[in-house]
């Protein structure tokens, strides 16, 4: 990889970075009130903190030194222009998004806009290797509504379907309208946040990151890996909406909607990432074995 010594005085970052947090310290602050509580976006704090971590491991790695004599040699005709155009289309995208209250493009927007200020004060190369850290902040954009309830309504359906019929054929008394679950005397509804599409988002971060960190060379062991996060996810809240069910049934709907309800998600996405664990180690062995 291609060194570069930049020699820029700090003014020259300190500005991009004053800039940069009196855009999104506010938005940030808003997250840290709202969305970020939910049980959907509780991911996002992490994901901002590991992705600065890893902007900062790229540029460390690539022999990018900010000192304090130095100043940035940027020797590229069109590096001002495509910069020029990444950084505008962030701030437009920020603008509108925070004026019309639309976190979709207020987040989203600090992607182009970092993008834009290294490329301007870099050089394109830089993209190259930051390009990980921009792309994990995508996984910190809460989704449009209408894209999430397009998925959730389904899931929720085909899961209900499947507790069903996992828990009848052994001797369950469980019957389902909709996803309404009812056993013996008891009435479960399956919720959004039930539907598996949070532990989708929050497997697929951690699976991605470990995808990057483990940087494996073969691209089918890197693609079956990333595939097998749906499945995964699907298959651990299955296992904890029949979890549910079975502690409401013997021991009561307060037990069933009490502590355990939750403890019952920690364990259950616990098992879904120990799960993607032992799939990268045994294919790990496999793919080493074809190779060998």
């Amino acid at each position: 990889m291609q060194t570069w010594v930049i020699k820029a005085y700090k003014s020259n970052w300190l500005l991009p970075l004053i800039g940069f947090m009196a855009l999104f310290i506010p938005t940030y602050w808003d997250l840290s009130q709202d969305l970020w509580l939910t049980e959907e976006q509780t991911h996002g704090p992490m994901v901002l903190l590991i992705s600065i971590w890893l902007l900062r491991k790229c540029l460390i790695e690539s022999n990018i030194t900010f000192t304090e004599h130095s100043d940035v040699i940027n020797t590229e005709n069109n590096a001002n222009i495509l910069g020029s155009f990444f950084l505008g289309l962030g701030l437009a995208f920020y603008i509108v998004g925070r004026s019309q209250e639309m976190l979709v493009l207020e987040v989203s927007s600090e992607i182009p806009i970092i993008a834009g200020t290294l490329w301007l004060l870099l050089g394109k190369k830089i993209i190259n290797i930051v390009w990980f850290p921009l792309f994990f902040l995508l996984f910190m954009v809460p989704l449009p509504g209408i894209i999430i309830d397009s998925f959730t309504a389904p899931l929720k359906q085909w899961i209900s379907y499947c507790v069903e019929h996992i828990l009848y054929p052994v001797g369950f008394p469980i019957a389902r309208q909709g996803v309404v679950l009812m056993i013996g005397q008891y009435q479960l509804l399956v919720a959004d946040a039930c539907s598996g599409l949070n532990s989708m988002f929050s497997l697929g971060a951690i699976g991605v990151l470990y995808m990057y960190l483990m940087a494996r060379k073969s691209k089918i062991f890197n693609v079956i890996m990333i595939v097998s996060i749906i499945p995964i996810a699907i298959l651990s809240n299955i296992l904890r909406i029949i979890s549910l069910v079975l502690i409401t049934y013997y021991f009561g709907d307060e037990v069933g909607q009490g502590f355990l309800h939750g403890f019952a998600s920690i364990v259950l996405f616990s098992a879904a990432l120990g799960c993607f664990f032992l799939l990268d180690f045994i294919l790990g062995l496999i793919i080493v074995e074809k190779v060998k």
